[in-house]
């Protein structure tokens, strides 16, 4: 039964309020004498983009940075988007303020697909950092070389990432799944000086070995005009003594860690120097390179924690990620607030989703992150999470990578738990964090992410650049913010970075989602702007579309988009359905009655269209772009960014498409 539009899901109590990050804050800034005087969210929101420069000297108090400042500078140029500079007086290290933890309690635990559960220390991670960080030392990383991992997502990459950063040197990963061109178009861009790779990896119920990969991959970037590759490391997981003399350079992990060193040294190196280099889905050419800095991410990655999700010390923080994706360098920033982070590598869907879920009983997981996709999985296949689990730790529900729909949401509420958070946010790699998300002292409304976050000043505009509530637009944020990117790689002038935020409204960052604000103060994201569908002009996100299609039990996957016809747009709907059902005129129709009835007219797809797979990233993410260029007969110019290619295919030459 559907809840009134504005009856909220859930409600935090009082005892949450108060036990809440955010309420600590409030009191701590209106020490400060700068607060706003009532204790509300929006009220926060409002005060933190009128006031930016009192509200992130607050943020720093308060998540308690570890950094040099000759200066209490915050913000100079706030009027240049982008060009402002935030704490330009300040030093620090970022792996430095995610090691202020060194007791004996548990920092990371590692978990695989196989079974297998390791752990880590915190007073373990910070040795094993500042051992790793004299070898590569000593193979000449210091600030500003890039090292790359090629690694799953286990505790030897975030040890690998944090010596990399002590150092002062960029970090820049990507996950084992990729083929050698998908690896190649990333790190073959920003020429590392220290690979780090896994010899295997394990997904499906299944060991896959990655050397002869690994071994194609540094031989590529060895022979590469700009090689400046000084050493590969290999770390041992699905064999005990891998074979390394097919890989050049090659040498163990552990060899690395085999020094005296107890104490880590940090670089401490200015705001804005770079930290990660992350990449674009590149399903439309070569991924661009995206810098972000250390400062900016330190800061984004402490307030979204600790005001939007409530992390604290001592709390025990999830997210399904690859190193692939922008959530693992979120998850990994956990660290910084003395929060023990679980890794998992693997399929989500392992043992059915029972792996996952059993976990949250099993390491006492507070903050749950994961995608719609699984959610709305786990519901298709009748799952009841709460089923043989108690989930009393659990705090926290988080998803993201597609739009939560209406049904995922009351699902949550009646198959997992009453009292939790469930929190949609939506950002991207573009900024390595959220413009809109979670709060844990706000209800939860069907449909809807809860508000926006602090310090962004987020809006809705139309086409005319008016901000607009209650009708959807794209979302733009009006104000310069610390964690906006350095810029691209290998993009001095700033040519690339500016066309690709800041040209629909000068001096305004225009993120490419397109939304619209609710009447309670949230957002709902209605899909990429540059897949909305425009059948006679009129605009359409395809998350308006999934949202039904998903109501059908057949259907257990879908792509929509616009296809050139007649001068005008059609709308075209591929479904995938369940093993054993064919799509008949039967099922067709009630397709398209079920969009019809619940959205308008224009909604309908004027076909509906039976394929075996949907392609979609590595990342999971649904390749829409990639389906429209297949359908009009253009090429899809970078497939190695999929985890299945091969799936395009079934979108080519399609007789339907013709009449």
């Amino acid at each position: 039964m559907l809840n009134a539009i504005d009856q909220p899901l859930w409600q935090p109590s009082n005892e949450r309020i108060s036990a809440a990050n955010i309420s600590s804050f409030f009191e701590h800034i209106r020490d400060l004498h700068a607060a706003p005087m009532a204790s509300d969210y929006l009220s926060l929101h409002q005060w933190s983009v009128a006031q930016p420069a009192l509200f992130w000297q607050a943020i720093w108090d308060f998540g308690g940075v570890v950094a040099n400042r000759e200066s209490e500078r915050v913000l100079v140029d706030a009027d240049r988007f982008p060009g402002a500079h935030w704490f330009p007086d300040a030093r620090l290290n970022f792996a430095e303020n995610l090691l202020r933890r060194r007791d004996d309690a548990i920092a990371i635990v590692s978990l695989l697909e196989n079974g297998e559960r390791r752990s880590l220390s915190f007073a373990g991670l910070y040795l094993q950092v500042a051992r790793l960080s004299v070898s590569l030392r000593e193979l000449g990383v210091g600030p500003g070389d890039r090292v790359a991992g090629f690694m799953p997502n286990i505790a030897e990459t975030v040890v690998a990432m944090l010596a990399t950063t002590s150092l002062g040197a960029i970090w820049s990963s990507c996950s084992p799944d990729f083929g050698l061109n998908g690896v190649m178009d990333r790190f073959g861009q920003i020429a590392p000086k220290v690979l780090f790779a896994a010899d295997g990896y394990f997904y499906g119920d299944k060991a896959h070995d990655s050397l002869a990969r690994v071994a194609s991959i540094s031989q590529a970037l060895i022979e590469a005009d700009d090689s400046n590759l000084a050493a590969v490391v290999i770390v041992p997981l699905v064999n005990a003594e891998p074979d390394l003399r097919a890989i050049p350079r090659a040498r163990l992990f552990a060899k690395c860690l085999d020094n005296s060193a107890v104490d880590a040294e940090f670089v401490q190196l200015p705001f804005d120097h770079p930290l990660f280099i992350m990449y674009s889905s590149g399903t439309t050419g070569v991924p661009k390179c995206i810098v972000h800095g250390v400062g900016g991410t330190l800061l984004q990655h402490l307030k979204e924690h600790q005001l939007q999700v409530d992390l604290k010390a001592d709390d025990v923080f999830f997210y399904f990620s690859t190193c692939g994706w922008m959530m693992w360098n979120w998850l990994v920033s956990g660290l910084a607030t003395g929060a023990t982070i679980v890794l998992f590598d693997g399929s989500p869907f392992a043992r059915g989703g029972h792996l996952l879920l059993d976990a949250i009983d099993r390491e006492r997981i507070n903050v749950f992150g994961t995608s719609a996709k699984f959610i709305a999985a786990l519901e298709k296949a009748g799952i009841q999470p709460s089923a043989g689990r108690t989930l009393d730790s659990l705090r926290t529900i988080l998803s993201t990578g597609s739009p939560l729909s209406h049904e995922s949401f009351e699902y949550v509420y009646r198959d997992f738990k009453a009292d939790v958070c469930l929190s949609s946010i939506s950002g991207g790699t573009d900024i390595l964090s959220c413009f809109v998300g979670g709060c844990p002292v706000l209800p939860v409304f069907i449909g809807e992410i809860q508000a926006p976050g602090l310090g962004m000043a987020v809006e809705i505009w139309n086409d005319a650049g008016q901000s607009v509530v209650g009708e959807k637009g794209e979302l733009v944020c009006t104000q310069p913010f610390p964690c906006c990117p350095i810029g691209f790689w290998d993009d001095p002038a700033q040519v690339k970075f500016v066309a690709t935020y800041f040209n629909a409204w000068p001096n305004i960052w225009a993120h490419g989602d397109y939304g619209e604000v609710t009447p309670h103060g949230g957002y709902i994201i209605h899909g990429r702007s540059d897949a909305v569908l425009n059948p006679g002009g009129v605009r359409i996100g395809t998350a308006e579309i999934y949202r039904q299609v998903e109501r059908l039990d057949e259907v257990v996957d879908s792509v929509v988009i616009g296809q050139s016809w007649l001068d005008d747009v059609r709308v075209v709907l591929f479904v995938v359905l369940r093993p054993g059902l064919a799509l008949d005129d039967a099922l067709a129709a009630r397709i398209k009655a079920t969009i019809r009835q619940e959205t308008t007219p224009r909604h309908v797809p004027a076909k509906v269209i039976q394929v075996p797979e949907i392609p979609r990233t590595i990342s999971g993410k649904i390749v829409e772009l990639a389906v429209r260029e297949v359908i009009h007969g253009r090429p899809v110019k970078n497939q190695d960014a999929l985890a299945n290619p091969e799936a395009l295919a079934h979108f080519a030459n399609l007789d339907a498409l013709n009449h």
